[in-house]
C-alpha cells in the first residue's frame, strides 16, 4: 500500500488579505508517495502564475484529510 508523504506545492502569485497584508498564493501541484519500490512524484497539475514560475516548488507534510460526513436522503 502505497502513503503520501509529501505535498508538491508552489507560489502562482500574491494577493492583499483584509487587513492590507500582501500574502502568498500557493497551487498543490502533486505527491511525492512511498511505494514498495521506494519514492514516487506524482505531478497532477503544472502552475499558471502571475510571473514566469522559476521552478522551484515546496515538499510539505499532508494536510489531515477532513472526514465527510454521511449525508442521508
Amino acid at each position: 500500500m502505497s502513503k503520501t508523504m509529501y505535498e508538491i506545492t508552489t507560489i502562482t502569485g500574491s494577493y492583499t488579505n483584509a487587513k492590507g497584508e500582501k500574502k502568498n498564493r500557493y497551487q498543490k501541484l502533486g505527491s511525492i508517495i512511498e511505494t514498495k519500490n521506494g519514492l514516487m512524484m506524482k505531478l497532477d497539475t503544472l502552475p499558471i502564475t502571475e510571473e514566469h514560475w522559476n521552478g522551484w516548488a515546496y515538499l510539505n507534510e499532508p494536510k489531515p484529510r477532513e472526514e465527510k460526513e454521511d449525508i442521508p436522503f
